[in-house]
């Protein structure tokens, strides 16, 4: 899938679009350092937290798309970070949970 269509299935909102990337999988978690270390290259990283450490730990884990939930908005900080880094970032009225199920469900589509 890619980030195109996950936005799409999402109904969500692309706060920066870099690099066009698959995404083959998800990531729930909003503890930064669990993330880092166990968020999957090229997936899809749903979290709440909106500061500027998410870029830095969306680059070390090489995650396709950073999915910020709850209508949760980015600060400046984070926004500017992925616009420099050239990071992908959405936001999306979906719980974490719920935005997992529907990227899952269109996966096992593919």
């Amino acid at each position: 899938m890619d980030i195109v269509k996950l936005t799409e299935i999402l109904t969500a909102a692309i706060v920066h679009s870099g690099e066009s990337r698959r995404i083959v999988t998800g990531y729930c978690g909003d503890f930064l350092s669990f993330a880092m270390g166990r968020a999957p290259s090229d997936s899809a990283w749903f979290t709440v937290m909106s500061n500027v450490n998410v870029a830095a730990v969306a680059l070390l884990a090489d995650v396709s798309v950073v999915v910020l939930c709850e209508d949760v908005k980015p600060d400046e900080s984070l926004a500017a970070r992925c616009k420099k880094e050239g990071l992908n970032i959405i936001c999306t009225p979906f719980s974490a949970y719920e935005a997992s199920v529907l990227l899952g469900k269109e996966l096992e589509k593919e």
